[in-house]
C-alpha cells in the first residue's frame, strides 16, 4: 500500500516538475514576446534582437493579423496560460493533490492551447514565412505540457477490459516515443519550409 502511494507521488511529482518548467520557460517568452510588442508599438522601425535574417524574423511575426488572433495580442495569453501552468507544477510538485474537475479544465485549457499553437505553426510557415524563435519556444513547451496532462487524465481509461484499454495503456508505454515523432515531425516541417537544400537550386 506504502509502495502504491509513494508511486502515484513520484509520477505526480515528475509531472509537476515538467509543468513548472515548462510553465516558467513559457512564460518567459511569452513575455519576452510582449516586450517586443510594445516596442514595436513605440518604434515602427525598431528590429528586434531575435530577428537574425529572412527566415528568422521577429518583426515580421509580431506584426502579422495572426499575432493578434482575438483582437489583442497573442502574448497576453501565454503570460496568464503560463503562469497558471507553473503554479500547477508548483502544487504538484511540492505534493498538493488537485481535484478531478481541476484537472478537466486544466485539459481543456491546454488542448486549446495545443490546437492554437498548431495553427499559429501553420500560418508561421505557410503564411507568414517567417520564424519568431520566442514563438518557437511556445510550441515546444505547449507540446509536452498538452502530452503529459492528457496521459495523466487518461491513465484510468488503461484499466478498462478491451481494446480502448489496451490501446490506451499502449500509447502510456511508449509515450516517449510518440512525444519524440511528434516534436521531430514539427522540426522536420520547419526544416523543410526555411532550409530544404532544394531551395537554393535555381530553375
Amino acid at each position: 500500500m506504502t509502495v502504491a502511494v509513494s508511486g502515484r507521488f513520484d509520477a505526480s511529482r515528475r509531472l509537476g516538475i515538467l509543468l513548472l518548467v515548462a510553465g516558467l520557460v513559457g512564460l518567459a517568452a511569452a513575455f519576452a514576446l510582449a516586450v517586443e510588442k510594445f516596442r514595436l508599438l513605440e518604434n515602427p522601425l525598431y528590429v528586434p534582437p531575435c530577428t537574425l535574417g529572412e527566415a528568422v524574423d521577429c518583426g515580421s511575426v509580431i506584426r502579422s493579423a495572426q499575432a493578434e488572433a482575438f483582437g489583442f495580442p497573442n502574448p497576453f495569453l501565454g503570460i496568464a496560460g503560463f503562469a497558471a501552468l507553473a503554479a500547477t507544477g508548483l502544487i504538484l510538485t511540492t505534493g498538493g493533490r488537485l481535484t478531478r474537475p481541476y484537472w478537466l479544465v486544466l485539459q481543456a485549457g491546454l488542448t486549446l492551447a495545443v490546437v492554437f499553437v498548431h495553427w499559429l505553426m501553420f500560418q508561421t510557415l505557410y503564411r507568414i514565412g517567417a520564424l519568431c524563435p520566442y514563438c518557437m519556444v511556445v510550441w515546444a513547451v505547449t507540446i509536452p505540457a498538452f502530452w503529459y496532462v492528457t496521459l495523466h487524465n487518461a491513465r484510468p481509461l488503461a484499466r478498462l477490459p478491451g481494446r480502448a484499454g489496451r490501446l490506451t495503456a499502449m500509447v502510456i508505454r511508449n509515450h516517449a516515443i510518440i512525444l519524440t515523432l511528434w516534436l521531430l515531425l514539427v522540426a522536420a516541417l520547419v526544416a523543410e519550409r526555411f532550409w530544404a537544400p532544394w531551395d537554393s537550386v535555381v530553375v
